[in-house]
């Protein structure tokens, strides 16, 4: 018992220390990709290559996060809430808008698939990427899909959204407060929605909702997609 409570405490010190090291990182340097989530992703992977920690001693010490994810996704829910009136009004626009950029992520996945003649379980593990990760999780291991992977490709998506979206914002010329947020939480999910907070409120609402409808459509879509195809 001793041992597990030790093992717990030196995974949880171990995680928040490269977190806040990323983190410091991120503030000083202001890039996105040097957000946290992947440089201190990095850091931990390199420290569990050179130590002797046990991949499974590291996911059963560190388990406490888990919880804390899911939190965080519950938490978007206060910028929904102040936006409300302005959601309750174009909710039509924007439920066409999220379902048709996660419609066509998943065409994209299911093209690239045919193109390279990826393994069922691969698709799996693709078709979920632009879920936010507790949700993807799940979708993921439903399909038979491995969830490693798809850890990696909701990562991969949203740090590649994430870097690219401002900039082909700013290039297209749309400035709508809307649009912005719509596209970067449909596209980043969780990161994208935490983007466009930083931009605004309404901005942030938007982002919240895209990933929450967003998450919601894969879920409705995906058991019917083979009937679909």
């Amino acid at each position: 018992m001793i041992l597990l409570t030790v093992n717990a405490v030196f995974c949880i010190a171990i995680t928040l220390a490269c977190y806040f090291l990323g983190l410091r990182f991120y503030r000083r340097y202001q890039k996105a990709w040097l957000n946290p989530l992947y440089t201190s992703s990095l850091l931990l992977i390199f420290l569990l290559i050179v130590s002797p920690i046990q991949e499974g001693a590291y996911q059963q010490g560190s388990s406490v996060f888990s919880p804390l994810l899911q939190l965080a996704v519950v938490s978007l829910a206060v910028p929904l809430y102040k936006q409300w009136p302005f959601l309750k009004k174009n909710y039509k626009k924007i439920c066409i808008g999220v379902m048709s950029g996660t419609v066509l992520g998943v065409i994209a996945v299911l093209e690239m698939s045919r193109i390279f003649h990826l393994q069922e379980q691969l698709l799996a593990s693709l078709i979920p990427r632009s879920a936010t990760l507790p949700i993807a999780l799940t979708i993921s291991s439903d399909l038979g899909g491995i969830t490693s992977t798809t850890v990696l490709f909701v990562i991969m998506s949203a740090l590649i959204s994430l870097i690219i979206g401002p900039i082909l914002l700013k290039k297209l010329g749309i400035k709508s407060k809307s649009a912005k947020g719509l596209a970067m939480g449909t596209s980043a999910q969780m990161l994208g929605a935490n983007r466009s907070l930083l931009w605004g409120e309404e901005e942030g609402a938007m982002g919240s909702v895209a990933m929450t409808i967003s998450a919601l459509f894969l879920t409705i879509l995906v058991p019917i997609l083979p009937y679909i195809l």
